[in-house]
């Protein structure tokens, strides 16, 4: 069975997330380890005992979401269950990286540190960002419409930012953009407007300032051609070498997340069941929204993957 893993990004967060595997591994308390020298924080105490609230920020959610998709792919192979492709969404792409060893793993915690303290700052305002800016969901309307109405509108401070599926596109902006926009979409037909758990406008150019400061320290970092296939969340298609995945890695930052290019591309490529290893179950809903003719398996936890095991 040729097997794809797909790895959440922000917003799949939740506290106490992979310390099953932290208990049930010795190669993920290896991880955990290597994630706490390179944050200078102990990440077993801080998934344990810190909160949804502060877990939501950047500076905090891009290290411990990065080490829950780690963790989660580590067990699985542990389980005899390797990847045969991978993607991820948005952050998650970056453990899509180290997986498909396009980057180490040390290389991949001390990016995506990087990576959550300069998009932290940004959405502070203490880097030439904007202040209170965010992110919604809005349910019910095809890309296509939602496209032709931001067109129509032309909202200040407003921009398409993750393509998710047929039903379900995000948007990035102001505060004030997004609460004019959350009533136009619902009168325009969107059954929902859902604002995101995340710190800022990601994937718009809102996030300029951040794409400045992260050239620096991703400039000395080794990237390789991948090992396996690999998907972009930037063109939706593969990637097939280091210096393409190097290059992307700025734009990633404020381009849309072309998720339903993504998966078209992965599907072309044969195939037959998708992981998503890591916390929460969207991309399975998304993978389900897309009519996608083989299954996607939450495995985000130690009993999902032992589940999965079994059955396979």
């Amino acid at each position: 069975m040729k097997k794809i893993f797909l790895f959440p990004g922000q917003g799949s967060q939740y506290p106490g997330m992979a310390l099953d595997f932290w208990e049930a591994s010795s190669e993920v308390k290896k991880l955990f380890a290597l994630a706490s020298d390179v944050n200078g924080k102990d990440m077993k105490t801080l998934l344990a005992e810190t909160d949804a609230a502060i877990l939501k920020r950047s500076d905090v959610s891009q290290m411990t979401v990065t080490l829950a998709n780690l963790s989660a792919m580590c067990f699985m192979k542990e389980r005899g269950l390797a990847p045969d492709g991978v993607a991820g969404f948005s952050l998650g792409e970056y453990a899509a990286l180290a997986t498909a060893g396009v980057i180490s793993t040390e290389d991949c915690f001390r990016l995506v540190k990087a990576r959550g303290e300069i998009m932290q700052a940004t959405v502070d305002g203490s880097e030439g960002g904007a202040l209170n800016t965010g992110m919604g969901a809005v349910i019910g309307l095809s890309p296509q419409t939602i496209t032709a109405l931001l067109d129509e509108w032309n909202i200040d401070g407003l921009f398409a930012a993750n393509f998710n599926s047929n039903r379900q596109t995000v948007v990035s902006g102001t505060a004030s953009a997004l609460a004019e926009a959350e009533a136009l979409f619902k009168s325009n037909g969107a059954k929902r407007f859902v604002r995101l758990p995340v710190a800022g406008a990601f994937h718009s150019p809102l996030m300029r300032s951040a794409v400045e400061r992260f050239a620096l320290p991703l400039e000395g970092v080794l990237f390789n051609d991948p090992c396996l296939p690999l998907y972009s969340n930037v063109s939706g298609k593969r990637i097939t070498s280091g210096a393409e995945a190097k290059r992307l890695a700025l734009p990633h930052i404020t381009s849309p997340v072309r998720w339903t290019d993504e998966e078209a591309s992965i599907m072309a490529d044969g195939f037959e069941a998708a992981f998503e290893t890591g916390p929460g179950r969207t991309l399975a809903g998304l993978w389900k929204d897309a009519n996608n003719a083989v299954p996607c398996h939450a495995a985000g936890t130690v009993q999902e993957i032992l589940k999965i095991e079994s059955s396979i």
